[in-house]
């Protein structure tokens, strides 16, 4: 029996008398971690792909309808900005990693799967406050975007080549035209996702392989900024910086706003819940 004084309560004792093969909720007391805890006796921890489910099935009505939702609202904004902008369209410079970073035609698919990728962090997200805190997040990072657009309007410099030839860059040319190039919101945005994904993935126990995997797919993303030629270098440089920030400090006041919740948590009550 561990010694720490936490464990004298009588319900500690009935915990540790339990069978095995139980299953029990466990709130341990302020000396201990303050944490509620879900206990299986004797049965190891389920794993990361037993709890997608869980997790996506929690709210499910709100996060079908809200991402679509916030991703049309945005759209409406972007493009209201896109083809109406208030002040002369300042075009942006090349680099060198312009020219070391070639037209693609294949990036195109990696480019598009933004929609499906940025749908992911919230779908696993547990409560309702999770969700409107991530809303919160995301949407303050692209309501900086559209301010830039909106205060200094920018576009990729002319190509001297038609991707219209290539098969869904007509589409892509007619919804996401050369402006609002600078900062790069699909890079931010893709960055912001991979930093989130990340950290939940990490919150499941998830192992090394599926995690650098998102990150192959969040940094394919930005890649695809500038092999699609939708984004130059400062562009992508820009954008990438304002994921990062936005991402880092809104998962950090998560992770604080856990721990303070857990360090608010009562006596310590253990009750069987299967």
């Amino acid at each position: 029996m561990p010694r720490d004084p936490a464990f004298s309560s009588p319900q500690w004792r009935a915990f540790f008398l339990h069978p095995a093969g139980e299953r029990f909720r466990v709130t341990p007391p302020r000396s201990w971690t303050g944490a509620v805890l879900d206990v299986d006796a004797g049965d190891p921890p389920r794993a990361w792909y037993r709890q997608i489910g869980a997790r996506v099935r929690r709210n499910v009505l709100l996060k079908a309808i809200g991402t679509p939702a916030a991703i049309f609202v945005f759209f409406l904004a972007y493009r209201r900005l896109l083809n109406y902008p208030m002040f002369p369209v300042t075009e942006m410079p090349l680099t060198a990693l312009d020219a070391v970073i070639g037209f693609y035609p294949p990036a195109l698919l990696l480019y598009v799967s933004l929609w499906l990728y940025v749908s992911i962090p919230p779908a696993l997200l547990r409560s309702r406050r999770e969700l409107i805190e991530y809303t919160w997040a995301i949407g303050g990072l692209c309501l900086v975007g559209l301010a830039c657009f909106l205060l200094w309007p920018t576009s990729v410099p002319p190509l001297g080549f038609d991707r219209g030839r290539h098969p869904g860059f007509g589409i892509l040319q007619g919804l996401d035209a050369a402006g609002n190039a600078c900062p790069s919101l699909h890079v931010a945005a893709a960055l912001f996702s991979a930093i989130w994904l990340d950290a939940l993935l990490r919150e499941m126990r998830v192992g090394w392989v599926m995690r650098g995997a998102n990150w192959c797919w969040g940094l394919g993303i930005a890649y695809s900024a500038m092999a699609t030629k939708q984004h130059v270098a400062i562009d992508v440089l820009a954008g990438a910086m304002l994921g990062v920030v936005g991402a880092v400090l809104s998962v950090r006041y998560r992770a604080a706003h856990v721990r303070g919740t857990a360090g608010g948590q009562g006596p310590c009550e253990t009750r069987a819940i299967g």
